[in-house]
């Protein structure tokens, strides 16, 4: 049977709302990639209300989100992102951004960036502060590099060091109209998603971690909507969303145009076994502590292990390595020849000069 609102509830369309958006979802179909687009062209114009915004975010977090809603919502956020004005080529550029929202370990995703950055990868590194108060603009922070440079020196780390850092609080002018509800909310919602996928410098290759299974195939097929040159979308058997020393890790990687879905068995990769508690330093100083020992080849232990193989995948993505396995013993040989410490002391250099 069918019901209908009171009289004084319905109301004409207004520019700029996302009350046809929110009828759809109400309705329990989901957006098309025109609509996602238009709600979130809404959302980002300042235009929506907050109330708007909580209830796109809280209707969208109840289940996935489809393909064409992320894709959509993705290049909304990507037609509005403030660049970093480089010249190298996108298909050249690597991001290891991932969601967050998983069990946290230590500053993976980073180290790994400037390890494969060491290898010959290009990358620019997007990140943000996390709900540890650990996450890779603090630990960024606390051992020297100028986490908030402004675009051209972002320009210019990437062209001397190989890679930058792109706080994503400064290049995503769209997102800030939701601030404050993503933090009302207190759950994740589509942005934990979207982030890794509006990288600064368009970087069309990634390594990309999620915090939940059922999200990796959906962000593989959005990637590959969106143009990805090549990227492993993973999520480990033990909840991570980078790759793990303790339990197999599912990727879905595209590349040639395809999506390809493989398992990494650390046994098989001979990876050191740990405690789960040696992975996750309990302050910033021991994080940043880590962070340094691990780039200078001082940690021989699990915490190296699990960069390196981390380092690996961005490695393979960046097609600097033609297996995994090839790609931990060029991370090894960046770390062990000094060359991952040599880019680490040239990004803190460079991002310095503004």
């Amino acid at each position: 049977m069918t019901t209908h609102a009171p009289s004084e509830f319905p109301r004409g369309d207004r520019a700029g709302d996302l009350t046809p958006a929110l009828r759809t979802l109400l309705s329990g179909r989901s957006l098309s990639e025109f609509d996602a687009t238009q709600a979130f062209k809404a959302l980002a114009s300042g235009s929506a209300h907050e109330g708007e915004i909580g209830a796109l975010l809280a209707l969208l977090a109840t289940r996935v989100p489809t393909v064409d809603e992320l894709v959509g919502a993705a290049r909304v956020m990507r037609d509005n992102v403030d660049a970093v004005p480089t010249t190298i080529d996108p298909a050249d550029l690597l991001d290891t951004a991932g969601t967050g929202g998983a069990p946290k370990s230590f500053n993976v995703s980073t180290i790994a960036a400037i390890v494969a950055a060491a290898a010959g990868a290009r990358v620019a590194k997007h990140g943000n502060r996390s709900r540890t108060g650990r996450g890779s603009a603090e630990t960024l922070e606390r051992v020297g590099v100028h986490v908030s440079a402004s675009r051209a020196t972002q320009a210019r780390c990437l062209s001397e060091c190989g890679i930058c850092f792109c706080f994503a609080i400064h290049h995503h002018p769209a997102a800030k109209h939701a601030i404050g509800v993503r933090k009302a909310l207190g759950f994740p919602t589509i942005f934990n998603l979207l982030g890794p996928l509006t990288n600064p410098a368009r970087a069309r290759r990634q390594v990309m971690g999620v915090y939940a299974p059922q999200f990796m195939r959906p962000i593989a097929e959005t990637l590959l909507r969106l143009n990805a040159k090549r990227a492993l979308v993973l999520h480990s058997d033990d909840g991570l969303d980078e790759i793990s020393i303790l339990k197999s890790t599912r990727v879905n990687e595209v590349r040639d145009g395809a999506i390809h879905e493989w398992t990494i068995d650390p046994r098989a990769l001979k990876l050191a076994e740990a405690d789960p508690k040696q992975l996750a330093p309990a302050s910033l100083d021991e994080a940043a502590a880590l962070f340094e020992s691990v780039l200078r080849g001082d940690e021989r232990g699990p915490c190296r292990d699990l960069v390196l193989v981390n380092a690996a995948a961005a490695i393979l993505a960046a097609d600097k390595a033609p297996t995994l396995e090839a790609g931990i013993q060029v991370a090894a040989q960046s770390i062990d020849f000094g060359d991952a410490w040599k880019c680490f002391e040239l990004l803190r250099e460079v991002s310095a000069k503004g």
